[in-house]
C-alpha cells in the first residue's frame, strides 16, 4: 500500500449552496485533524439540480470562511480529486456513517482515513471573534446584503408585507406565563455556607407565554385573540390587565387545581442568577379541553391564522391539539406551532401539518430523539415526521437555518445569521420571532421573507430588558433605517 500523503491536510466536499452553521462547525471539526483545510464545491454540472446558487457565489462563499485554507471547484469523480490531493484525512457529516461512501476506497489506496464529524462542537474560537468584532459594529441592526440579495428581498417588499398585518384575525392557543423580574444588590459570600447573598430592591412582572404571543400580535396591528388556561391568583390577574392593556379579546379559562405559571429570574449586575418556576405540568382536565374547544369553534370562521404556543405545562394536550387542528384545516385556515421545553421534555413534531414549525436545534433533537445528525438532515426528519410546509431553527447566536419546500416538492436550506449580537436579554426571542414570521407567511411572504421579518423581531425584543410587544412602528423603523443605510 502507497502511504503517501498530506500529513496536514484535511479534505471536505459538498455542495454548499448556503455556507449554515452546520457547515462551520464541521469545518471546525476538521481543523483537530489538521492544518490545511481544503474544501471541494461540486460544480453545477456534476451537482445537477442539487445546486440552486451559481457555483462561483457557492465557491466565493466557503472561501471567505475562516476556518478554510483553500476553496476549489470540483468538476470531476471525487475519487480522482481525493487521489490528487491525498489528504490525510477526509471528513463528512455524522449522518453519512452508516451509509456507502465512495471516498472510503479512495483514501485507503494511499493510507488516509476517513472519518465522520458531529455536529455538536463547541465553537469558542467563534464566539471570542464575535465579541471582538461586536466592539466595533454599530448598535444598529445591519441586514445582510448577500442574504437579500440571494432571494430578491427589498425593504419596500417586506415593508408591504408588514403593512398587510392588520388585515389579519389571529387565534393564539396555549401556556399562559408571568415572568417576574427581581432586581437585586450582591452582598457578597456567606462565611457560614459558600453561597452568594443577595438582596432584592425591585422586581417588576412581564407578560409571557402564549400572553406574549399574542400581544405581539395585536402590537403589529392584527386582531389579536388568546385561548389559554389560568389560575385563580393575583398572576392570572395580573396577566389579564395586561392582554386587555395590549388590545387582545383574551378567553382565560380558569383551574382551581393549578397556578398560573410563574418564572421568576434573579437578577445581579446585568445577569441572571437564579431562576424559579411555579407551575403544574399535568395536563388540563377533559372538561377545560372542552371548553377552549367550544370557545375555538365559535369563531373558527374569522381567523386566518391559528398559532399553536406550547410550553410543554399541560394547555396543549395531543385531544385538544387534534381537534384544533383538524376543523382549522378544513377551512384552510394557516396554522403554525412553537413547543419550547428549555428546562422540560417536549415534541414539536405532535404538531402535524403546520405551515410552519419553529423550534431550537435542543428542541429538535429532544423530538427526534437524535444528538448526531447534521442540522440540514434534522430539519428534513422533522419536517417529514410533523408534515409540515416550513421548519425554522433557532441557532441562538448564529442566527436561524430556514428549511421550506415548495408547491413542487423542492426542498431547500438557507440560514439567516443573528441580526443583534449584543443581546440585552434573550428571553421572548423565540415568541417574536414565531409570530412575526407566521403573520409574514399568511399575508403571502416567502419563507425567506417571514423569517427575515421574525429575525427583525427577535433582534428587536432582546434588545430589551423582558418581554414587551414588537409593534408595527418598530418593524418599520427597523426597515426604515436599514433602507436609508443601503442608499448610502
Amino acid at each position: 500500500m502507497n502511504q503517501r500523503y498530506c500529513k496536514d491536510t484535511v479534505f471536505i466536499s459538498g455542495n454548499f449552496n448556503v455556507l449554515h452553521a452546520g457547515h462551520i462547525r464541521l469545518f471546525a471539526f476538521a481543523h483537530n485533524f489538521g492544518k490545511r483545510l481544503i474544501v471541494g464545491v461540486i460544480s453545477d454540472r456534476r451537482a445537477g439540480s442539487d445546486a440552486y446558487v451559481e457555483e462561483s457565489l457557492r465557491v466565493e462563499a466557503v472561501r471567505t470562511n475562516n476556518w478554510v485554507s483553500e476553496a476549489l471547484l470540483v468538476d470531476e469523480d471525487i475519487e480522482d480529486i481525493i487521489d490528487k490531493l491525498r489528504p490525510a484525512v477526509v471528513i463528512k457529516g455524522k449522518e453519512f456513517e452508516f451509509q456507502e461512501n465512495i471516498e472510503a476506497a479512495a483514501v485507503s489506496e494511499y493510507g488516509g482515513r476517513l472519518l465522520f464529524g458531529s455536529w455538536e462542537l463547541p465553537l469558542s474560537s467563534m464566539d471570542m471573534m464575535r465579541r471582538e468584532f461586536a466592539s466595533t459594529r454599530s448598535p444598529q441592526f445591519r441586514l445582510p446584503k448577500p442574504f437579500l440579495k440571494m432571494h430578491s428581498i427589498t425593504m419596500e417588499s417586506v415593508s408591504k408585507l408588514v403593512y398587510s398585518f392588520s388585515d389579519l384575525r389571529i387565534c393564539v392557543l396555549g401556556d399562559l406565563i408571568v415572568d417576574e423580574y427581581i432586581s437585586c444588590e450582591s452582598l457578597g459570600m456567606s462565611q457560614e455556607d459558600p453561597c452568594l447573598v443577595v438582596t432584592p430592591i425591585d422586581k417588576r412582572n412581564f407578560l409571557g407565554g402564549a400572553g406574549i404571543v399574542a400581544a405581539h400580535a395585536s402590537a403589529l396591528s392584527a386582531n389579536s385573540s388568546l385561548i389559554t388556561v389560568v389560575g385563580e391568583d393575583d398572576s392570572s390577574e395580573f396577566a389579564r390587565d395586561m392582554l386587555k392593556n395590549y388590545g387582545v379579546n383574551t378567553f382565560a379559562f380558569s383551574d382551581d387545581d393549578r397556578p398560573t405559571t410563574l418564572k421568576k429570574r434573579y437578577r445581579s449586575e446585568g445577569k441572571t442568577l437564579l431562576r424559579v418556576s411555579h407551575l403544574v405540568q399535568s395536563s388540563i382536565n377533559l372538561k377545560l379541553q372542552d371548553l377552549m374547544f367550544d370557545q375555538f369553534m365559535s369563531a373558527i370562521d374569522e381567523y386566518d391564522l391559528i398559532v399553536f404556543s406550547d410550553f410543554n405545562y399541560g394547555c396543549l394536550p395531543n385531544r385538544l391539539v387534534e381537534k384544533c387542528v383538524s376543523e382549522s384545516l378544513k377551512r384552510g385556515i394557516v396554522c403554525v406551532a412553537d413547543s419550547q421545553c428549555s428546562s422540560q421534555i417536549g415534541d414539536v413534531s405532535r404538531f402535524k401539518e403546520m405551515s410552519l414549525i419553529s423550534a431550537t436545534e435542543r428542541e429538535v433533537r429532544i423530538s427526534l430523539r437524535d444528538t448526531d445528525a447534521g442540522l440540514t438532515v434534522m430539519a428534513e426528519r422533522l419536517r417529514i415526521q410533523a408534515h409540515a410546509n416550513h421548519v425554522l431553527i433557532k441557532l441562538g447566536g448564529d442566527g436561524v437555518l430556514i428549511h421550506t419546500s415548495s408547491e413542487s416538492g423542492r426542498v431547500t436550506t438557507n440560514q439567516l445569521p443573528a441580526l443583534n449580537d449584543a443581546p440585552v436579554d434573550v428571553a421572548g426571542a423565540g415568541d417574536s420571532m414565531l409570530i412575526a414570521a407566521s403573520m409574514a407567511l399568511t399575508v403571502g411572504g416567502s419563507p425567506c421573507e417571514a423569517a427575515l421579518i421574525g429575525s427583525i423581531a427577535a433582534a428587536l425584543q432582546v434588545n430589551r430588558l423582558g418581554n414587551q410587544p414588537v409593534s408595527k412602528s418598530d418593524l418599520l423603523a427597523c426597515l426604515d433605517f436599514s433602507l436609508d443605510s443601503q442608499s448610502q
